[in-house]
């Protein structure tokens, strides 16, 4: 395919397998919202065996919600989590001798850091060793991008195959029933009216201007394995 794909993984859903086969890059839940030694490395394993770049999945210390819901942590305390979340994952990828491709903030803290300055330099401080080589995941026009640009980062704009855009370009919420996008068909469209238009449609009709370097497709969307192989037939 044309377009780079990735996937959050490490998740418990143990679908990875499934998965790892279709995309380019996976990020790997490292302890804030999911995943242990144990899921790391068996993600880790599969990234090898299929050719997946790797990355870290750092997120709110959240496992009950998911890492979906905002907290209000002190910046110390929100540095020192997400310092330790890449950090277990980085010591796993040295026992194989790879490198850590980039790293994707989850859920909450993710959509924080789109819209917040303050909660975008915070991250940044966090993973500020990494800057220069690994990569960062970011959403096209977010506070978070603006700036990690403005530190030196190399970021990827992401955006998202499976999920509908407010005006504002922040994601529908999880709660309304439109937030997912289902058919396979209706992704395909979704991604391709991104790459060749650089637009992309939002819930009440309009046109935003989007840049993308890489799709998310969920690792937890309800038809994960379904879509990828979708999309693999029917060339981007």
């Amino acid at each position: 395919m044309a377009v780079r794909l990735n996937c959050d993984v490490g998740e418990g859903l143990n679908n990875e397998v499934l998965l790892m086969p279709y995309i380019h890059s996976c990020s790997i839940a490292c302890g804030g919202h999911a995943g242990d030694t144990d899921t790391m490395k068996r993600a880790v394993e599969l990234a090898i065996q299929y050719e997946t770049d790797i990355g870290a999945h750092p997120s709110y210390p959240d496992k009950t919600n998911f890492g979906r819901e905002s907290m209000n942590m002190d910046d110390e305390a929100l540095v020192f989590s997400v310092r330790e979340q890449v950090e277990a994952l980085e010591k796993i990828a040295r026992q194989y001798d790879i490198p850590l491709h980039h790293i994707k903030a989850h859920g909450a803290l993710y959509n924080d850091m789109a819209g917040n300055r303050d909660k975008a330099e915070v991250f940044l401080s966090a993973v500020e060793n990494y800057k220069g080589r690994v990569r960062l995941y970011v959403p096209y026009g977010s506070e978070i991008a603006k700036s990690a640009v403005s530190r030196g980062f190399n970021i990827r704009y992401e955006a998202f195959a499976d999920r509908n855009y407010n005006d504002d370009l922040s994601l529908v919420s999880r709660k309304s029933a439109n937030a997912i996008i289902l058919k396979p068909e209706a992704i395909r469209q979704h991604i391709l009216y991104m790459v060749q238009e650089q637009k992309v449609r939002t819930v009440t009709g309009s046109e935003k201007t989007i840049r993308a370097d890489t799709f998310c497709l969920h690792g937890d969307h309800p038809h994960a394995a379904e879509v990828l192989r979708y999309l693999s037939e029917h060339t981007i």
